[in-house]
């Protein structure tokens, strides 16, 4: 049921890719029209069928190699059409229109060769296919094909309940709290957490009993079919509707509640796209007086707040902890809690335990799988040596009380966009327990294609978003947030969702993992993600390989002669903080300027990077380049201005680059650019602010002064030039140059920016621009390390202008005097604050002179803003 999932996405973005290119009319799809229509055509076909086959179960390995093959051959297609891309816009930048020369026309000759080649590898495919495919009994939509999805009902045994005490308690409170006609509550979280079970508590409570006249349990299938949901919600009560029409049933369910307190549960819901909430929920009556409830569980936490659950009204269980595994563990294993078994035995239970990581399903599988073999540490400590693979290799037949972890897990992988498929397996190759980098993630995403800008969002926020969906689907855990609106610093994935990944990224050739499970490099990895133990030789042969990222290493202990210098497919590249010693460094940027491909590097915080070679300039596909933290770097070549795709350049925090080379403004489609350093006069060769006027796609802005930086008069409108500016940071850097601090004052930032950060500025107020009417789009305003003592006059506003701002942050701010009313008064809207070391202020909510935090209503610590925030880590960190 796995293979193809991920290669009808794969197909899906290339043939996307494809028609823009002929859409376009662009140089190299008019060099090959008719070889790039032909591969458009042959693809959608494919994409067609392999939505189809994927679904298959009968024919799953009569297709297998046939898939296989075909995978192959889509990957070849779409390194072919991001080589055409690549030269397009390089060319394009370039404004040649010389006549071609040799390279360009064995360039086109050879790719002639390969797309002629590429086509009649499919067309071949495809005839095979047809020759045992029927269409009509293979319709992955035909009843024998259709996948039993678990259902459940409202019985269940009380005495195996362990761990949920708290969290009944909770929605029992919301329940006796509530004075309103209809309250909904939403119960979201991992699949075999616990959900199902704690809504059949609630509807078992004896305090609860008496409040509901009606209770009503309904197993919402998957595909969702609204008559049988109507069907159940009668027959609960009593009413037998099974040959009306659906308005007649929802008219004859709101006649026999309307006049009741009800509580209904809907179990499972996986979506809501094709509107049947909408239609059943108006025959739910909302009578004053009843105060009814309504109960969702779903694994999806988006789908629970459209169907109208507030945020304040979603609960997600709790993992459970060491001694509520182990109760749980001994009550499914029949194992005495008082540990009356054998020491060596309640030893070996208690690792298989802690390998469930508090996950309710995985106990209770595992659990019920030592129920079948001899109770002896021996034959225990066998099944803990072999966990991951027993777990996984565990089939359950989808009835509730009998379902494996894998299988309950696979179905939130089957629910998901194929665009989500691909980013989802990217977590199998980090190890467990890994604090993963949402930055990482979203690059490593975007370099692969996984994730595209479209014209309303940049290719970061649509990552981000991606992500966002992965968390909302309880499939990905948030470690670290950001306190003001809760945008993801850090996440990671529970070791179940780990195993999962694994299992379907070893059938879907997307990375490569050995019959234990173990991540490893060899001739047909695609991914890597490096650790201590990784070795290079075994990836002799290798011209797959699309990502290689440091996971749990610093070390890659490169040089010329190793596996790794002869592979030049790579897309993705993350050696942040690499250490450097004992690697001839000419050597390993003699390999990276050779990736012709490469789309994101990222070499942040690396210590004895001195230089970066003129060479990088060769890397024409590159999109992202990160270079932050390196605190040693002291100068950047001109080639990088040749970057024709260039979208995020990141040197912020470098201090030993004085200012970037002149000609930045021919980055026309920089989305992000952080460290900009302005040149003084003495440098003729440096950037300058003027330059940003050319450069209107920015979207996040970091702006470093030093002792050189020199603004010129007609330069201080050129922000306004930024319309689609949101984020701007400024380090003043400590300057007490009046002449810098009054242009600094004169800048005129666009309305649109969202966030503003001002670091260690030196004048007495805040810059005049500073203020409600220029801004009208701040959201978030941060002071740091400044010797400002008061607001600028024109920060208050007046009586019409007030600003709009819900977040602010001073920190190290000793000299400012301010009082938090004069601040209500101008920031009606303020919902969050922190505070560090700002003794000055008078009458704050919070603490001032150590680290203070406050929040206006601490349910809305996580906005919905999150899906299209930025990432502002590396602002807030520099």
């Amino acid at each position: 049921m796995l293979k193809g999932a991920l290669l009808g996405a794969v197909a899906q973005e290339l043939v996307k890719d494809l028609a823009l290119a002929i859409q376009e009319q662009s140089q190299y799809a008019t060099q090959f029209p008719t070889h790039f229509k032909e591969l458009e055509d042959q693809l959608k076909y494919m994409q067609s069928f392999v939505a189809d086959a994927s679904k298959l179960k009968d024919k799953q390995e009569t297709v297998k190699t046939t898939l296989d093959a075909l995978r192959q051959q889509i990957y070849e297609a779409d390194d072919l059409v991001v080589d055409c891309q690549i030269r397009e816009d390089y060319w394009k930048m370039q404004g040649s229109s010389c006549s071609p020369s040799l390279s360009e026309m064995s360039f086109r000759y050879q790719t002639g060769k390969k797309l002629t080649k590429i086509n009649n590898q499919i067309k071949r495919t495809r005839e095979y296919l047809m020759s045992f495919y029927n269409p009509i009994a293979g319709h992955p939509y035909n009843k024998n094909n259709i996948d039993e999805r678990r259902w459940s009902s409202l019985a269940f045994d009380q005495s195996e309940i362990v761990g949920l005490t708290e969290d009944a308690a909770r929605l029992r409170n919301w329940i006796l709290a509530q004075d309103e006609p209809q309250l909904r509550i939403g119960i979201v979280g991992l699949g075999g957490l616990g959900k199902t079970t704690l809504a059949k508590i609630i509807c078992r409570d004896a305090n609860l009993t008496k409040r509901f006249q009606v209770k009503i349990w309904v197993s919402v299938s998957q595909p969702v079919n609204e008559v049988e949901i109507m069907k159940s919600i009668l027959k609960h009560l009593n009413a037998d509707e099974s040959e009306s029409s659906k308005g007649n049933m929802l008219d004859r369910i709101y006649q026999l509640l309307s006049d009741k307190t009800y509580l209904i549960v809907l179990d499972d819901v996986w979506s809501i796209d094709d509107g049947w909430w909408e239609r059943i929920s108006t025959g739910l009556p909302k009578t004053e007086g009843t105060n009814s409830c309504i109960i969702i569980t779903s694994r999806i936490k988006k789908v629970v707040k459209r169907m109208g659950v507030l945020e304040t009204k979603v609960h997600q269980p709790k993992l459970l902890d060491e001694e509520e595994s182990w109760a749980l563990f001994c009550k499914v294993a029949h194992m005495s809690p008082n540990g009356e078994e054998s020491p060596k035995l309640v030893d070996e239970g208690k690792k298989i335990v802690e390998k469930c990581k508090g996950l309710p399903l995985a106990i209770k599988t595992i659990g019920g799988l030592l129920l079948l073999v001899e109770k002896t540490d021996f034959e225990w400590k066998r099944i803990s040596g072999n966990f991951h693979e027993k777990l996984t290799n565990l089939e359950g037949n989808g009835s509730e009380g009998n379902e494996s972890v894998i299988a309950s897990l696979q179905l939130s992988y089957d629910e998901l966009p194929a665009r989500l498929k691909q980013c989802i397996l990217s977590f199998s190759i980090y190890p467990e327990d890994h604090e993963i980098d949402a930055d990482q993630l979203v690059h490593w995403w975007q370099g692969e294609g996984f994730v595209r800008g479209k014209s309303t969002e940049t290719a970061t926020q649509s990552g981000l978003i991606c992500l966002s969906e992965l968390i909302s689907r309880c499939l990905v855990e948030v470690v670290q947030r950001r306190n003001f609106d809760g945008s993801v610093y850090t996440c990671k994935v529970h070791d179940m969702v780990r195993d999962l990944t694994i299992k379907i990224a070893r059938d879907e050739d997307f990375c490569s993992f050995n019959e234990s499970g173990k991540h490893i490099s060899n001739k047909n990895s695609r991914r890597l993600g490096v650790t201590r133990e990784t070795t290079f030789q075994t990836l002799q042969g290798n011209s797959k390989l699309r990502a290689l990222l440091l996971t749990t290493t610093h070390y890659i202990g490169f040089n010329k002669n190793i596996e790794l210098a002869k592979v030049k497919s790579l897309r993705v590249l993350d050696l942040s903080q690499v250490i450097l010693d004992s690697i001839c460094v000419k050597d390993l940027w003699y390999w990276i300027t050779s990736l012709n491909r490469l789309a994101y590097l990222n070499l942040r915080d690396v210590a004895k990077l001195f230089e970066v070679p003129n060479s990088i300039g060769k890397l024409w596909g590159l999109q992202v380049l990160i270079l932050g933290e390196c605190k040693n770097l002291k100068k950047l070549p001109t080639s990088i201005l040749k970057l024709p795709r260039l979208i995020i350049f990141d040197v912020g925090n470098c201090p030993n680059i004085q200012c970037l080379p002149q000609g930045i403004s021919r980055l026309s489609k920089l989305q992000e650019l952080y460290g900009f350093k302005i040149a003084g006069p003495s440098n003729a060769t440096g950037s300058r602010l003027g330059e940003l006027k050319a450069l209107t796609e920015l979207q996040v802005l970091q702006i470093d002064i030093n002792e050189e930086s020199h603004i010129q008069d007609q330069e201080l409108k050129v922000l306004e030039n930024l319309e689609k500016l949101r984020v701007l940071s400024i380090n003043a850097g400590d300057s007490k140059d009046k002449e810098i601090l009054k242009k600094l004052d004169k800048l005129s930032p666009p309305s649109s920016i969202e966030e503003l950060y001002l670091k260690h500025y030196f004048g007495e107020t805040t810059p005049g621009w500073i203020n409600p009417k220029s801004l009208q789009q701040l959201q978030y305003l941060c002071l740091e390390d400044s010797r400002i003592n008061m607001m600028g006059k024109d920060f208050w506003g007046n009586k019409d202008d007030k600003w709009d701002v819900k977040g602010l942050c001073l920190k190290f701010c000793q000299r400012l005097k301010v009082s938090w009313e004069e601040l209500q008064t101008v920031m009606p809207d303020i919902r969050y604050l922190e505070i560090s070391q700002c003794n000055s202020l008078v009458s704050f909510p919070c603490d001032v002179e150590a680290v203070g935090f406050w929040y206006k209503d601490e349910n809305k610590k996580g906005s919905p803003k999150t899906q299209k925030m930025l990432s502002l880590k590396k602002i807030e960190c520099s």
